[in-house]
């Protein structure tokens, strides 16, 4: 036999065990009423088709049963010690207990014995389950249940006692406060005249109400009015806003092409002023210097020891530098070098000399006169082969220098010889150039690098060279400037 609510097993009281039929009946009658009949007890014949099923299904599934991996440990009863848990014991009753083995006659018959004993122990089964029946309809709870379930039991029962006896309180506290306000008879009189009152309270503003409602409907109407005057006004409303918003876009528009028109206006005001600010020739030839070299358009013209320059960075400056002087030339009053022409071509520019004419000979030969129109031309570049020579200098380079000073001269004093006027009479000369040049020499430097240990007067004259042509530079673009205003 289990517990109907852990399922743990239990074992019953000898009370329960040696019921008797005369206290059974008596059980039986003292609990059966109207309403519950005494049942017969259940055997296994009587049991429905689905509990015998699930009985063979319990069957199959305990003979292929094997030990428990948890063991499950119940404590002792409270009024028990606790002990061995794996000790095992049998209840035994008093007679059980005087009648000693020596006085126990021996059955003669064991299998009647034997069949006896297992009669009396069904009987014993389906008399506790009678009883446990009987319990369980007459109250909530299955029996049988164990020790600590009936703990827990009585716990939860006194927990409900505790709950409704609180209630019980309740409800007889509010019931005495009900009987001590009852009201008197005056205290009746009273209400009831105040009632009165409130009928006719009632009965004036019942009155006030339908006056109320009445002008409710007639301002209802108005409002009808107003908000069909409302529409009106909004569809004008958005049929103006419609417009203005058409009209807005329009001067959008237009503002944004004003906006347009005068900012182009102001970068064509501002890019003509820089334009006409700006020097085509400074643009051009840009001349500054870098150390004790000078340069032009960022090309440096010299060369010393400790500061190396390529020939080909040399050969670039000195077509540059060709390339100002003929333009020099050319703006003012396209002035034609005497005996020279510049031919300028990069890192390969030349000088040609003219050379005198020849007086031809008496037999009158044909090729002496021929040669009385020959041309030298002077290379403006080196290769600077001449460097590793031993003694021999490559003076054709040199040649070329001192022709292009001997151009620059000439243009000089072009330059200096002519005053130009200006639309306001202001009078236009050539700036006075700080460096007189004579032949191969300009200042105190020759343009010569023939020689050794000359680099250094040579980057010096290469330098004051290019600060000569730097002023003509500026003259001619004082003149470029008078002719555009004219």
């Amino acid at each position: 036999m289990y517990c109907q609510k852990c399922r743990t097993p239990l074992k019953l009281d000898h009370s329960l065990e040696d019921l008797n039929p005369a206290a059974f009946k008596l059980l039986v009658d003292s609990t059966t009423t109207s309403e519950t009949a005494p049942r017969p007890p259940r055997s296994r014949s009587t049991l429905p088709k689905h509990h015998q099923d699930r009985l063979s299904e319990y069957d199959s599934a305990a003979k292929n049963a094997r030990q428990p991996i948890f063991k499950r440990d119940m404590p002792p009863p409270r009024n028990q010690a606790p002990g061995n848990p794996n000790m095992s014991f049998i209840m035994l009753d008093d007679s059980q207990m005087l009648e000693s083995p020596q006085r126990r006659k021996p059955e003669r018959n064991p299998s009647i014995s034997a069949q006896k004993e297992v009669y009396t122990l069904s009987n014993k089964i389906e008399t506790a389950d009678r009883v446990f029946e009987i319990l369980s309809a007459r109250s909530d709870i299955d029996h049988p249940i164990c020790i600590e379930c009936t703990d827990l039991l009585v716990e939860g029962l006194q927990k409900r006692l505790n709950s409704t006896n609180k209630e019980r309180d309740a409800y007889v506290e509010f019931l005495r406060q009900a009987n001590a306000e009852i009201p008197s008879e005056e205290e009746v009189r009273e209400a009831e005249k105040k009632l009165d009152e409130a009928h006719k309270r009632e009965k004036a503003a019942s009155a006030e109400l339908a006056a109320l409602e009445a002008e409710k409907a007639v301002i209802e109407r108005e409002i009808l009015s107003l908000d069909a005057d409302l529409k009106t006004q909004d569809t004008r409303e958005e049929a103006f806003w419609r417009e203005r918003n058409a009209h807005n876009l329009t001067l959008a528009d237009f503002q944004n092409e004003r906006d347009r028109i005068n900012t182009q206006f102001d970068h064509d005001n501002r890019l003509l002023q820089k334009l006409k600010k700006a020097n085509v020739f400074n643009d051009t030839f840009a001349i500054g210097h870098d150390g004790s070299f000078g340069t032009i358009n960022g090309l440096r013209l010299g060369r010393l020891p400790d500061r190396p320059v390529d020939w080909s960075e040399i050969n670039a400056a000195w077509g540059q530098t060709c390339l100002l002087l003929d333009t020099v030339a050319d703006k003012l009053d396209q002035f034609k070098f005497h005996g020279f022409e510049l031919q300028p071509m990069g890192s390969t520019s030349k000088i040609l000399e003219h050379l005198p004419r020849k007086t031809p000979t008496r037999s009158g030969d044909s090729s002496s006169a021929s040669a009385s129109d020959r041309v030298r031309v002077h290379e403006l570049y080196s290769s600077g082969e001449y460097a590793i020579s031993i003694g021999l200098f490559n003076r054709k380079f040199d040649n070329a220098m001192v022709a292009f000073l001997e151009c620059l001269r000439q243009l000089i004093k072009h330059a200096q010889g002519k005053v130009e006027r200006g639309t306001d009479g202001s009078v236009i000369s050539c700036p006075k150039i700080p460096y007189v040049i004579d032949k191969d020499r300009i200042g105190d430097a020759s343009i010569k690098l023939g020689g050794f240990n000359q680099e250094e007067t040579w980057t010096k004259a290469c330098k004051w060279t290019l600060i000569c042509c730097k002023y003509l530079l500026a003259h001619a673009s004082n003149v470029h400037e008078m002719a555009q205003r004219r």
